[in-house]
């Protein structure tokens, strides 16, 4: 186990039962992933299915020939119905511009420069653009910087698999004091309770094994009188 799950495993006993059969918080990251670049790409994926929102990002950066990705200054030259062209709701096509616009106002800053800022100050920096949410902001301090105390409290999956191990409800507000507790390793937490979300809690999964084994045992033949 990574110096995570051995935190966790050691601080809650709950955790010790359920970590070693998941696979570990990720420690390796893209750091050098470019915020601006990260959010479009965010944007352009909100509410739709994997295979439609690569179809569209595919398209969005046809628009700009010999890039691998536009810069702010290309977004805000591009006529509107280009933009609606390639499947872009308007909210989108707004929410993208403004993403350009921050980041030309150095309000989103290069990866090199944002990996010096606290994780409050990121959340309250990439937010102030349009149509991006905190809980947007959380996935890249987890999954592109590799920051080790984020908790996404408002996440249904954390929540949800925070009352299967613990066996009570949890609102958002109670989920980030009770989780304090993890810390300095609420991502790897975040993680591991996304896991137990996805699986039956230990007792449901026997009585399921119990159940099929009932089902499957053949029936007594029926004697006949004779």
């Amino acid at each position: 186990m990574n110096e995570a799950e051995l935190h966790l495993s050691t601080i809650c006993k709950r955790f010790a039962r359920v970590v070693p059969a998941h696979e570990p918080y990720p420690t390796s990251f893209e750091k050098k992933r470019d915020p601006y670049r990260a959010l479009v790409r965010a944007v352009v994926f909100q509410q739709l299915s994997g295979k439609a929102a690569e179809t569209i990002h595919g398209r969005f950066i046809a628009l700009y020939p010999g890039k691998d990705h536009p810069e702010p200054e290309d977004v805000l030259a591009t006529a509107p119905e280009a933009l609606r062209g390639v499947g872009l709701s308007r909210q989108k096509m707004a929410a993208i511009q403004d993403i350009a616009q921050k980041r030309i106002e150095g309000i989103i800053p290069p990866a090199k420069a944002l990996t010096r800022l606290s994780d409050d100050e990121i959340i309250e920096r990439l937010t102030a653009a349009r149509g991006v949410g905190r809980w947007t902001v959380e996935m890249y301090l987890m999954f592109t910087l590799g920051r080790p105390d984020v908790l996404p409290i408002d996440d249904l999956g954390v929540r949800k698999g925070a009352e299967k191990l613990y066996r009570r409800s949890f609102t958002p507000k109670e989920l980030g004091a009770y989780g304090e507790r993890w810390a300095p390793f609420r991502s790897a937490a975040a993680w591991h309770l996304w896991r137990i979300a996805d699986t039956l809690t230990p007792e449901k999964a026997v009585k399921k094994v119990v159940a099929k084994k009932v089902a499957k045992k053949p029936k007594a033949a029926k004697r006949t009188k004779s």
